[in-house]
């Protein structure tokens, strides 16, 4: 436990899934999703980190990614406010022992789960149902025209395990996600490189 909050690193182990404690009573819940003391300290996060705050509402099926800044990189603090969505980081750090490799999640409006995806990382999500509302938090840089970057969400060698399967029909994708290159012919000089922690 950190503070309110049950941290849980992934197969990669700078993203996590955290689970924060839920207060409930007649009148409803009460969560939260973010204390610089506890939750902060831990994410190695200081008082002018957290600079930009983001909803999105998406139709079931609606798939977003895999997308990220490389000149204003940015952390994210991610939670479900409605519906469920299967949400997933990339590694993009060149050097790095899990390059190329994703760790997601499914997120949930009922289980209050948020995931943490530090700099380097590539993220994207899949809408599980209708009117799913997508809340997050942004560390490090504000959003920046012009700095946006992907890679395509269905690069086989990457092989994330989308849960198409739940799906009625084919994955609802803007037409400039489906134009990001294969991680692989990505120019390396648009990726991170990995420094690692001693």
């Amino acid at each position: 436990m950190v503070g309110n909050f049950e941290v849980t690193p992934l197969n990669i182990p700078e993203v996590l899934l955290i689970k924060p404690i839920v207060r409930a009573d007649e009148r409803g819940e009460f969560i939260e999703s973010y204390k610089l003391s506890s939750l902060g300290a831990e994410l190695g996060l200081s008082h002018d980190r957290l600079v930009q705050g983001n909803i999105s509402w998406s139709k079931m099926g609606v798939l977003r990614g895999m997308h990220y800044q490389r000149t204003y990189p940015q952390a994210k603090l991610v939670m479900v406010t409605s519906g469920r969505v299967f949400d997933v980081a990339v590694d993009i750090r060149v050097g790095s022992p899990t390059f190329g490799q994703w760790a997601g999640a499914e997120l949930t409006r009922a289980c209050h789960e948020m995931l943490w995806i530090p700099e380097g990382f590539a993220h994207g999500f899949l809408a599980l149902t209708e009117d799913a509302a997508f809340s997050y938090f942004v560390g490090g840089h504000e959003y920046a025209y012009g700095d946006e970057y992907g890679i395509r969400w269905d690069d086989p060698a990457i092989g994330i395990n989308w849960p198409l399967e739940s799906l009625a029909s084919a994955p609802i994708i803007h037409e400039r996600d489906l134009t990001w290159p294969l991680l692989a012919d990505t120019d390396p000089t648009l990726l991170f490189n990995h420094t690692p922690t001693l």
